[in-house]
C-alpha cells in the first residue's frame, strides 16, 4: 500500500470514528456523497480563524458547535436544477451531508467565538489564550569564528600540552 493510499484509509476511518460521511468524493451523475468542505484553519495574533468554502449550501443548513475541545461543523449541500428545453422538461436534485471535526488549541475561549456566512463562506473566530512562553536567541557563528573563540579562550599550559611536550 502506497503511502498516499495508506494516508487515504487514514483520513477514511478516523471520519468513520468521528461520525463523519466518509471520504470526500462526488458519485456518479453528480450525487454529492461524502462531500468534505475545504477548511483552513490558522492561529492570527491571539485569535483562531477557521474559514469552511462552502458553495451551495444555505445559511439555514449549517450547524457550528463546541463538543470535547473540538470545534464541529455540520450541515447538508441541496442541489436542484430544472431545465426546459425544446419540449423536454429535466429535473435534477442531489444532496450530500457533511461532517466536520476540527481540535481546538488549549486556552480557546470558545464562549467568545464568532461565526458568520456570507457568499457560501462560514468565517469562525475565537480568541485563544496565548502560552507564555520563556524564549531566548542564541547566536549562531560559523565554525572559523567558533576555532577563533576558543584560540583566545586557551591558556599558555593548556597550548603546551596540545603541543605535546
Amino acid at each position: 500500500m502506497s503511502p498516499f493510499q495508506l494516508m487515504r484509509h487514514f483520513s477514511e476511518e478516523m471520519d468513520r470514528m468521528w461520525g463523519g460521511s466518509g471520504y470526500s468524493r462526488e458519485g456518479r451523475g453528480g450525487d454529492l456523497q461524502g462531500w468534505r468542505p475545504v477548511v483552513d484553519v490558522r492561529e492570527n495574533n491571539g485569535q483562531l480563524q477557521v474559514h469552511a468554502e462552502l458553495p451551495g449550501v444555505n445559511e439555514n443548513d449549517v450547524k457550528v458547535s463546541v463538543e470535547n475541545d473540538m470545534l464541529i461543523l455540520k450541515g447538508e449541500r441541496k442541489r436542484e436544477e430544472e431545465r426546459d428545453e425544446e419540449g423536454w422538461h429535466r429535473s435534477e436534485r442531489s444532496y450530500g451531508s457533511f461532517y466536520r471535526a476540527i481540535p481546538l488549541p488549549e486556552g480557546a475561549q470558545t464562549d467568545k467565538a464568532n461565526a458568520r456566512f456570507n457568499n457560501g463562506v462560514l468565517e469562525i473566530t475565537m480568541p485563544v489564550a496565548q502560552a507564555q512562553q520563556n524564549v531566548r536567541q542564541i547566536p549562531v557563528s560559523t565554525s572559523s569564528q567558533s576555532n577563533q573563540m576558543a584560540d583566545k579562550n586557551q591558556t599558555p599550559e593548556k597550548t603546551q600540552r596540545a603541543g605535546g611536550s
